[in-house]
C-alpha cells in the first residue's frame, strides 16, 4: 500500500458551495429519453462509452436471471446519435472455470475524462484496455469478486477480448485496506499525465469489507496498467455512517477545467424501502472529496424506473449532456436508459 505523500499532496484543497452548485448545474439532465439497451432475457447494465471516426460504442453487462448458473457477461453495442444503439455482440464470455468462470462483467478503461472532449478511448502499448468484475460462482454478484484486465486491438468490433490470466486486484491481496477485504466490484481506470498521485494510471473502484459492511469508494494506482497497489489507508468516498446507507458505487471519473468530478451511485434503505440515485462528488487532488449533499443527479421518478436510478456513465457533446444509467422497476425489470440536459 502506498500511503498519502506530502510531496503530491500539500495540503486538503478547498472546494467551494459556487464550485459545487455550477458543477451540479452543469450535470442536470431533466428530460429522460427511457429505455436505450433493453433486452427480453436478460437485464442490462453499467454502459461505459466512447466515440470513434462519427460512430458512438456502449460495452454493457447482461445477465439472464432466470439461466442455471447465471452471471455476467459483456457485450458491444453502436449508435450515431448516442439515443439509438444497437447490438453488436458478446466481447467477454464466462469460461464456466477458473477464478472468473461465472462473472465478467467490464467496463472500458483509458478513456478521455475531459468534460466536453474528444470522448475517445485511448490505447496504452498498442492495445485498448477494460478491467472487469470477475467472480468463480453463479448468481448476482456472488462474493468473493476480484477485478480483472482485458485487452484487445480493436475496440469497435464485436470479437471476445484477451483477459489477463489472474486478478490485478483480490480481495485478499497483502496490501488489502479493511474496507476491501470481502469483495472488490466495479473500476474505472484512467490515465493522468500530470501524475497527481505520482502514477500515470489511477483506479477508482467499490468494494466491501465484510458482509455486514457498506459499501465505500478507494483508489489503486499503477505504472504499467498491470500491476497496482493501492493507495492511503481508508476509502476517498464513504457514506457508511449516514444510517441507512449500504453502496456508494460504479464511480466515473471527469475533468472540468481544474476540477475533478466523481459521479457514483448511492443505494439507501429509508423507511424499510431500498431506494439507488445518481450523486457526485469534486476534487482537486484525487484525495480530497467534496460530496454533493443537495438533490440527485438520477433518482427514481417514472413508472419505468420505480426502484433504481443508478449507475452513472455521464458525457457532454455538442452541447447536450448524456447521463446514462441503469434503471429498475418493480417488475424486477433493469435495463440502460438516458436522461439529457435538453428535450431532444
Amino acid at each position: 500500500m502506498i500511503p498519502i505523500l506530502k510531496k503530491n499532496i500539500k495540503d486538503t484543497p478547498f472546494v467551494s458551495n459556487e464550485e459545487m452548485e455550477r458543477v451540479y448545474r452543469e450535470l442536470q439532465t431533466p428530460y429522460k429519453w427511457g429505455a436505450v439497451i433493453k433486452k427480453e432475457q436478460q437485464l442490462t447494465d453499467c454502459p461505459t462509452i466512447f466515440q470513434k471516426d462519427g460512430i458512438w460504442y456502449m460495452m454493457y453487462t447482461a445477465i439472464n436471471p432466470s439461466a442455471e448458473n447465471m452471471g455476467y457477461d459483456t457485450y458491444l453495442a453502436k449508435s450515431f446519435d448516442l439515443l439509438h444503439w444497437e447490438e453488436s455482440g458478446r466481447i467477454l464470455t464466462r469460461s464456466k472455470a477458473g477464478w472468473d468462470g461465472c462473472q465478467v462483467d467490464a467496463g472500458l478503461a483509458l478513456m478521455d475524462t475531459a468534460w466536453e472532449g474528444d470522448h475517445a478511448l485511448h490505447s496504452y502499448q498498442g492495445k485498448y484496455w477494460a478491467t472487469y468484475i470477475g467472480g468463480a460462482l453463479p448468481g448476482y454478484e456472488t462474493p468473493p469478486l476480484h477485478i480483472g484486465l482485458a485487452c484487445t486491438d480493436d475496440p469497435t468490433q464485436a470479437k471476445e477480448w484477451k483477459v489477463k490470466a489472474e486478478p490485478i486486484l483480490r480481495m485478499d491481496d497483502e496490501d488489502s485496506r479493511w474496507f476491501e477485504a470481502f469483495t472488490l466490484y466495479k473500476s474505472y481506470v484512467f490515465r493522468d499525465d500530470e501524475e497527481t498521485l505520482g502514477y500515470p494510471f489511477v483506479m477508482f473502484y467499490n468494494c466491501k469489507g465484510a458482509a455486514d459492511m457498506p459499501e465505500r469508494i478507494g483508489i489503486a494506482v499503477s505504472e504499467d496498467m498491470e500491476r497496482w497497489e493501492r493507495y492511503g489507508e481508508n476509502p476517498v468516498i464513504d457514506n457508511g455512517d449516514t444510517k441507512g446507507n449500504f453502496i456508494s458505487g460504479d464511480p466515473q471519473i471527469i475533468k472540468m477545467g481544474d476540477l475533478w468530478v466523481m459521479n457514483y451511485f448511492i443505494a439507501m434503505s429509508k423507511d424499510g424501502i431500498c431506494t439507488a440515485f445518481d450523486t457526485f462528488a469534486v476534487s482537486r487532488d484525487l484525495v480530497h472529496w467534496r460530496k454533493w449533499e443537495g438533490q440527485p443527479l438520477i433518482e427514481p421518478e417514472e413508472e419505468w424506473e420505480n426502484t433504481f436510478a443508478h449507475k452513472p456513465f455521464v458525457l457532454k457533446y455538442n452541447g447536450i449532456v448524456y447521463h446514462y444509467y441503469c434503471a429498475c422497476n418493480d417488475k424486477e425489470e433493469r435495463f440502460i436508459a438516458v436522461a439529457t440536459s435538453k428535450e431532444i
